[in-house]
């Protein structure tokens, strides 16, 4: 397993992580044994969002006497009420839900407090003016969290919370169908059976949000890597073609500032097929060959989606990662010098390229590769 740092943090993650919503369907035994399963695979960081008392207790006894090897994703306004989840902002509801929380997962404290579930204005407004953000900040000063993060579908909302300096690290959805979509505050938009308009490439909104929360050091943790299933299934798939597991997960882990893919698992097979991409090979995480030629779309033509499709390069040059740097770089009046210091770091640069194109003619987004070299070396200069 490899791990990542999740933005500011410094938490050091497993980049594939435990989404245990589906632990809901599943009896004490059968949730023992999938994170049972995921700890044996060096899977590190859980998230649990879910307010219904029975999975509360069933993870609680599963990580008993073990909970220091997990960091746990904990969700602040996500209660039970009336035997139905409500999310809420009053405080008095959102305390008694979290010290249940706490004590069903028998722990002292949350490694990563998250707001919940913030995805229109009115929500950010509610939830930032008032006696919840209080609340949340009492608890990271009492030690009950030790990080604020938040969960969002919306790349408007993550900006906001990005650009915060508050929040440090975000849930946030993520897979190639839904980085299609631009910003919207409802939430059926993105599992619509028949995506509207052209299926053009990435949302601009989106893949500004994935630098700036790299450029501003705010981690993601992933939800929704599959679209609920249906990027497994070429009749339903936006794209007309179907992609694996290990392909939706290599297209989130590209992303800038993602640290952790937090899939969800029905058994020890799903976590087992998961995991699988730590051993995969360059062919196995091939997503970017699929949606080039997927009948239905032409994905990102023109944009680097530091897919790494472009290697080898005769003079080693880590394409990808100088095409990164160069994205955040251009967001900037002027290049600041920790993102020069991560370039330098490289053990080759953007002007070490003789412009033989060969990596053109594997990138299957048509992106002009010899050229941004050249604009990188002098942006860097």
């Amino acid at each position: 397993m490899n791990y990542r740092r999740l933005g500011k943090t410094d938490l050091m993650v497993s980049e594939i992580g435990l989404g245990a919503e589906w632990l809901e369907r599943h009896n004490y035994e059968e949730c023992k044994a999938i994170i049972d399963r995921a700890e044996a695979l060096g899977i590190n960081i859980l998230d649990c969002w879910m307010s219904e008392p029975n999975v509360r207790t069933n993870i609680g006894k599963a990580l008993a006497g073990r909970r220091e090897r997990w960091f746990i994703q904990g969700h602040i306004g996500s209660t039970w009420q009336n035997g139905q989840y409500v999310r809420t902002r009053d405080v008095s509801i959102c305390r008694a839900a979290f010290e249940d929380l706490l004590a069903r997962l028998q722990t002292e404290y949350i490694d990563l407090g998250m707001i919940h579930f913030i995805d229109q204005e009115a929500d950010w407004d509610a939830a930032m003016d008032g006696a919840y953000i209080e609340y949340v900040k009492e608890l990271k000063a009492s030690g009950k969290i030790r990080h604020i993060g938040m969960s969002t579908h919306n790349p408007a909302m993550a900006k906001k919370a990005a650009e915060s300096g508050l929040v440090e690290m975000l849930l946030f959805s993520i897979n190639p169908a839904f980085d299609l979509l631009p910003p919207t505050d409802n939430l059926d938009d993105y599992f619509a059976e028949e995506y509207q308009g052209e299926l053009g490439g990435i949302d601009p909104a989106r893949a500004e949000l994935y630098k700036l929360c790299e450029q501003n050091d705010v981690g993601i943790t992933v939800m929704k890597p599959y679209a609920g299933g249906r990027l497994f299934d070429v009749v339903r798939s936006p794209f007309g073609v179907a992609l694996t597991p290990v392909q939706c997960i290599h297209y989130c882990l590209t992303r800038p500032a993602v640290a952790a893919v937090m899939a969800g698992y029905d058994s020890t097979e799903h976590v087992e097929q998961a995991v699988a991409y730590e051993n995969a090979s360059d062919e196995e995480k091939n997503y970017a060959a699929v949606l080039a030629n997927a009948p239905r779309h032409t994905f990102g033509q023109g944009e680097c989606t530091y897919c790494g499709h472009c290697k080898p390069c005769p003079k080693e040059i880590d394409i990808a990662m100088v095409n990164k740097y160069y994205d955040l770089a251009s967001m900037q009046q002027e290049v600041p010098a920790t993102l020069k210091a991560h370039y330098l770091a490289l053990e080759h640069h953007a002007n070490e390229c003789i412009g033989c194109k060969a990596c053109e003619g594997r990138c299957p987004f048509g992106v002009k590769i010899a050229e941004r070299m050249e604009k990188a070396a002098e942006l860097f200069r």
